[in-house]
């Protein structure tokens, strides 16, 4: 694709860039339309987190397990050009966000959109996160994935495999055994690690992810975007043509309101950090196409990474700033 025929990401209304004043309000357009690709085009995916209404998070005004909230959500996420949520998953260890996903699931189904999991390592050093991480994937095959599963035609896949994505904690699982059971499954799912796994564990992983993240440290004043971190990332992919790459775009980061906070910070800039992440990938999709492109994140709030409400928000007066109550 020429560069004259690139589409014009520079103004991505569609996800509600709404600095009016402060950045270009740009044309109403889809995310879809902004990653045109030379082939098919890259299949926008949103990480989606399904917690809220468990009172061990904020209060953001809705419920992730109403069924009502998630068709209201996928028709907007449809809307905005967001074809499948890759969506924050614990296995049994959070019932209430296993509640949610299998609500999730089934909504996708109903309304022809896609879903996968996104499963989170447990954080704890209890010598048994290989075992959590074991049981956790037969409990997303029998629940989820094998056939005849509830929703089972809303799952993501890429030729014809399940795509689940990892996001690691602490490293304390062994990936290999890991693979040596999934592989076993009649469609072995593909499974995408966030950055790079550790060394002994590289063949059992598909592909590679990128993930919020500066490129040097987390300034105060969130100045650093992640320009580097990003190149280096599309770089090493395409030296690796064996794995699968997928980009991601990000609208900023802000964790004060979550209780794990660290107070890291990376800075909206108007809408024009989603707009610079999001040129990075469709500057490295012209060398080497992606089959996909991570929004981190739809709506997680406590991190302040959510384009479900907007993009530019902290730049928006209090007549063009969205309210996020009841999934909008």
């Amino acid at each position: 694709m020429s560069k004259s025929k690139l589409p014009l990401i520079f103004g991505i209304a569609a996800v509600l860039i709404t600095a009016s004043g402060c950045h270009r309000a740009g044309a109403y357009r889809g995310l879809s339309q902004a990653v045109e690709s030379p082939a098919q085009g890259a299949k926008v995916v949103a990480v989606y987190v399904p917690w809220f209404g468990d009172p061990e998070h904020i209060k953001v005004g809705y419920r992730t397990d109403d069924f009502a909230v998630l068709r209201r959500q996928i028709d907007k996420a449809k809307d905005l050009g967001v074809q499948a949520f890759a969506v924050d998953w614990y296995g049994e260890r959070r019932p209430f966000l296993d509640r949610s996903y299998a609500l999730m699931q089934e909504v996708a189904s109903q309304s022809r959109f896609k879903v996968a999991l996104m499963y989170d390592e447990t954080e704890e050093d209890n010598g048994h996160a290989t075992e959590e991480s074991l049981a956790a994937m037969a409990k997303a095959y029998d629940a989820y994935l094998r056939p005849g599963a509830p929703g089972r035609d809303a799952y993501l896949e890429y030729n014809g495999r399940p795509v689940i994505f990892i996001f690691p904690k602490r490293g304390h699982t062994d990936w290999n055994r890991v693979r040596a059971q999934v592989n076993t499954w009649p469609v072995p799912p593909l499974l995408i690690y966030k950055d790079d796994p550790p060394p002994q564990y590289a063949n059992a992983f598909d592909g590679n992810y990128a993930w919020v993240h500066p490129s040097k440290e987390w300034a105060r004043d969130g100045s650093d975007w992640g320009k580097e971190y990003l190149e280096a990332f599309y770089k090493k992919m395409q030296s690796r043509p064996d794995k699968i790459a997928v980009g991601t775009a990000w609208p900023g980061f802000d964790d004060t309101k979550a209780s794990w906070g660290l107070d890291r910070h990376i800075d909206e800039r108007c809408g024009k950090t989603f707009e610079d992440t999001l040129h990075l990938f469709h500057f490295y999709n012209q060398v080497k196409p992606m089959p996909f492109l991570m929004v981190a994140t739809w709506n997680d709030y406590e991190e302040g990474t959510a384009i479900e409400s907007g993009v530019g928000r902290k730049c928006a007066g209090p007549a063009t700033n969205a309210s996020h109550r009841d999934g909008f």
